[in-house]
């Protein structure tokens, strides 16, 4: 009995004091959303229904009434930089890292989005000091990766490695990609002033880090080639088959040339045709093709396209077929097949490009980075047709 009755009276007691610690935080919510000036709220409203710029408007007239507001401050130089007006986004934060009333933390925090508007801005050298400095701060990590970004831009290939091999996980799968194709920057550099045995030693290093490497065996075959060793060039291109087949479409040209300067057209041929078979690709179908069309003719090479088309339809692969088709078919009925080529031709235009496996941006040439989102090796040698194909 006597613990009920104790219930009885504690119960009104801790309703009692939430309803008084409520009353007191509403009060304080209330004293601060008055202190606010009306053209804060004004800017958020126009910010939820995606008015940026009256926005900027609203705030900036928020912060000339209230100049302390620090916080907006950052929000404007943000909503600046994102509408790519770099110049104010620069001093709205030069502003805040120069006030002397600024916290330790939100000093970090305003030399950070300093350094990104210096960045957004193509101000490298300037973005590079600040990120440098918050390297020993809170925000290290986001600076490596800024750092990272800058040396990628100005193709400072062995900062770029120092900093990737800092970032966490860089021993892991995350970061080892990107560390090969730094490396193998490094050695077309090398190769590019004939310093072979250099660019060698810089893909055996890509390969170390990633035995899937696939750039790094093309360009020792393409190292090998010059120094005239095609036996080992053709055996550093066919490795590619086993890192990832789909990069055969770039090495499908290397590897018939090489055969070509051996006197084995044959057997190269041959190799390509098996390659076709396992790794279907409409660039490795375009190689073979050319090749059958030298080698055995038109009729051959129109046996070829035609027994892939049955196995993977494709507007591209209709084309090549009515490109031989042409040279067999007799002069009545060629200008029909001409007017039906010229018509798939123009089609097959926006279907030959490839695409950002990331982004989603597409070009007519192929790139080991995307120039749109910087991905290393998001940019597979397949064209956009092909993804329609893919199971």
């Amino acid at each position: 009995m006597e613990f009920e009755l104790w219930w009885l009276v504690a119960f009104p007691l801790f309703f009692a004091l939430g309803w008084i610690a409520a009353r007191i935080d509403i009060k304080h919510l209330v004293r601060e959303s008055r202190a606010l000036p009306r053209s804060y709220f004004a800017g958020l409203n126009f910010l939820v229904n995606e008015q940026p710029d009256k926005a900027i408007d609203a705030f900036l007239e928020a912060v000339k009434v209230d100049p302390q507001t620090i916080e907006l401050h950052f929000a404007l130089g943000n909503l600046f930089r994102r509408r790519g007006e770099t110049d104010r986004a620069i001093r709205m934060h030069q502003n805040l890292v120069d006030r002397s009333d600024l916290g330790a933390e939100q000093r970090v925090q305003a030399m950070a989005e300093l350094g990104h508007d210096y960045l957004k801005a193509g101000l490298l050298d300037r973005a590079e000091d600040i990120f440098l400095k918050l390297r020993d701060t809170t925000l290290k990590e986001t600076a490596q990766k800024f750092l990272l970004e800058i040396y990628q831009q100005e193709k400072e290939w062995l900062k770029a490695i120092e900093i990737a091999q800092q970032l966490p996980d860089a021993s892991g799968h995350l970061w080892r990609k990107e560390i090969a194709n730094f490396y193998c920057e490094l050695a077309a550099g090398e190769m590019a002033h004939s310093r072979n045995q250099s660019a060698r030693e810089y893909l055996d290093k890509a390969l170390d880090v990633s035995r899937k490497c696939v750039r790094a065996n093309i360009l020792l075959g393409d190292l090998a080639a010059s120094e005239g060793d095609l036996a080992t060039a053709l055996e550093d291109w066919k490795r590619i088959e086993q890192q990832n087949p789909v990069y055969l479409a770039l090495v499908a040209v290397r590897l018939m040339d090489g055969y070509r300067r051996l006197g084995q057209i044959e057997h190269g041929i041959q190799l390509l045709r098996a390659y076709l078979a396992q790794h279907p690709s409409l660039d490795l179908l375009d190689t073979v093709f050319q090749w059958e069309m030298e080698k055995e003719g038109p009729q051959a090479a129109y046996q070829l396209v035609r027994d892939e088309l049955g196995r993977n339809p494709t507007l591209l692969g209709l084309d090549k077929l009515l490109e031989a088709a042409l040279l067999t078919v007799t002069p009545e009925q060629r200008k029909d097949i001409e007017l039906v080529k010229g018509l798939v031709h123009s089609h097959t235009r926006r279907v030959a490009r490839y695409r950002c496996d990331d982004c989603g941006f597409k070009a007519r040439q192929f790139y080991w980075r995307c120039p749109a989102c910087g991905g290393w090796e998001t940019y597979p040698p397949k064209r956009t047709e092909e993804y329609d194909l893919t199971p």
